[in-house]
């Protein structure tokens, strides 16, 4: 099942993007998500479009969309599909190249199929639960970097704030992309070493790129290094940071937690 999963995901997220390149550049209608910031016309047009082609082909699954009501029925269902349609909706009202829409499928809390596509780039991460991370179908690894002071790290700035750090804060070079389930897919690329932030983070921003990161060896946990859970109340973790193997242990070790 989550071979076929994927397969639905895959289809549906290439549809996502020719809905969203359809605004892209083109001066969408923009309106303000208190506390959440800005959604457009394109981050509707595609959650509308997903939600009736992934629950018509898989009726009995759960919904979680940063664009949908969450009523809470998910929370009894053993699938669930956790989606962001537009992730880095600023670059996409920018006109940047950086955003994707991030599709997955939790069965009792795990990830099992997971699919960024990210349609300005023709760049289509995915990966299932036993199978390999790919990219445009070319399977990605994650780097071998294991120094905290060398690595290529994707963060914010406030991440950089001494609060959140033993002693002096690594030396690694700080680097940014505006959609985070895109950051994750760096990572399990091996484009860069780590991804890091210390806010609450959404579900549905990192579903899927947390498991392309695993299945392409890197680790990730949330801030405090526990394993990440899905589906759950909140529909959030205590944020999120993704690294090479061989980097996680000694960047945690850096951590305040």
């Amino acid at each position: 099942m989550p071979e076929r999963d994927l397969a639905l995901l895959t289809e549906a997220a290439r549809e996502a993007g020719r809905i969203a390149l359809g605004w892209w550049k083109s001066d969408p209608q923009v309106w303000e998500k208190p506390g959440q910031g800005p959604v457009t016309e394109a981050d509707l047009a595609v959650n509308v479009m997903l939600e009736d082609r992934l629950r018509g082909a898989r009726p009995g699954y759960g919904w979680l969309s940063e664009e949908s009501v969450d009523d809470g029925t998910r929370l009894d269902a053993e699938h669930v599909f956790i989606i962001d349609p537009i992730d880095g909706t600023r670059a996409f009202i920018a006109g940047e190249p950086h955003f994707a829409h991030s599709l997955a499928v939790a069965q009792n809390g795990q990830i099992t199929a997971a699919a960024v596509y990210l349609p300005a780039l023709d760049q289509m991460f995915t990966a299932w639960r036993d199978g390999p991370a790919l990219l445009n179908e070319a399977p990605i690894a994650a780097s071998a970097a294991a120094d905290p002071e060398t690595a290529r790290v994707l963060a914010t700035k406030p991440a950089l704030a001494p609060e959140h750090w033993r002693g002096p804060v690594p030396g690694f070079s700080r680097h940014f992309r505006a959609s985070i389930a895109y950051r994750l897919c760096l990572v399990a690329e091996g484009a860069y070493d780590a991804m890091l932030t210390f806010r609450p983070s959404w579900e549905w921003d990192i579903a899927a790129g947390l498991l392309i990161c695993a299945r392409a060896g890197a680790i990730v946990r949330d801030a405090r290094g526990r394993d990440i859970r899905f589906n759950s109340d909140q529909a959030r973790a205590a944020g999120v940071v993704a690294a090479a193997p061989g980097l996680m242990a000694p960047l945690l070790a850096r951590l305040a937690g």
